[in-house]
């Protein structure tokens, strides 16, 4: 549960992770069983490898740290491209989000953890790691680029629309950190700037994450400009101190641009 520390921080009226959560995820794409009776092992960056086998709703991983069997959301965000997400039942503080492109192999796995109250002062309860990857198959070359910080969406504004109750303004600041604002649903009026994480995933593909300072939550997006569409998801603690992990989907309007003069630009 948050600290009453953490509490007196906030806005008398602000709202808790399961009051936005809600219905978050109605403009969601479909799930997908593409993966099911599949086995993909993933090569990561600093040498860890992923075992993953996939059934039409959960998935048997290995990695460094051991094995089991849970719940996997899967969508396909693009063509022969995946967001898999694992919420660990032995690690319930933890959830690892996959990007994998079966066709060029790229991979980026996000592993969002939930910190205990005071092990990192002044910063988000919620961390994220970044680590690109490769999936092992001898048949087909590696292609596309290695996905990557970006500082692509800086200056970007645009609007999520969640649900006809959940629509959500973006301004990307910088590459650390933007600005959010509740134009309708329970947040409206409310707004905050996070730190946030961009990473290129391939043209027009982007993966978007941020961590909140006002509530223990992240957040894990894929962001397909193609088919202006936004999958991901929320892991964070309600108000009574349940860990939720929680599907969110949007359609994406972009507003504008603004393009900073050399020397400049934002950090």
């Amino acid at each position: 549960m948050a600290s009453q520390e953490s509490r007196q921080q906030r806005p008398q009226d602000w709202k808790n992770y399961e009051d936005f959560a809600d219905g978050i995820d109605t403009n969601r794409l479909p799930p997908s069983t593409a993966l099911a009776g599949r086995d993909i092992k993933v090569d990561l960056s600093g040498g860890e490898r992923l075992g993953l086998s996939f059934a039409a709703d959960r998935v048997t991983w290995s990695d460094s740290a051991g094995a089991g069997t849970d719940s996997c959301d899967v969508v396909e965000v693009g063509p022969d491209i995946y967001f898999a997400d694992i919420a660990f039942s032995s690690r319930p503080t933890e959830a690892l989000t996959l990007i994998l492109d079966l066709a060029t192999r790229r991979t980026l796995a996000i592993r969002s953890v939930i910190l205990a109250v005071g092990a990192r002062p002044g910063e988000p309860r919620v961390a994220q790691q970044f680590q690109p990857g490769v999936v092992e198959d001898a048949s087909t070359p590696v292609t596309s680029m290695e996905p990557g910080p970006t500082r692509d969406l800086i200056g970007l504004r645009a609007h999520f629309t969640y649900s006809p109750r959940h629509v959500y303004e973006h301004t990307y600041l910088s590459s650390q950190r933007y600005c959010w604002q509740n134009l309708v649903g329970v947040q409206r009026g409310h707004g905050d700037v996070d730190m946030a994480t961009t990473y290129k995933f391939a043209d027009n593909q982007y993966v978007f994450t941020f961590r909140e300072f006002l509530i223990p939550v992240a957040s894990v997006f894929f962001y397909n400009f193609e088919t202006m569409r936004s999958t991901g998801k929320f892991l964070g603690i309600t108000a009574d101190g349940r860990i939720e992990n929680s599907k969110a989907g949007a359609r994406i309007r972009k507003v504008s641009m603004t393009y900073y003069l050399p020397g400049e630009e934002p950090v």
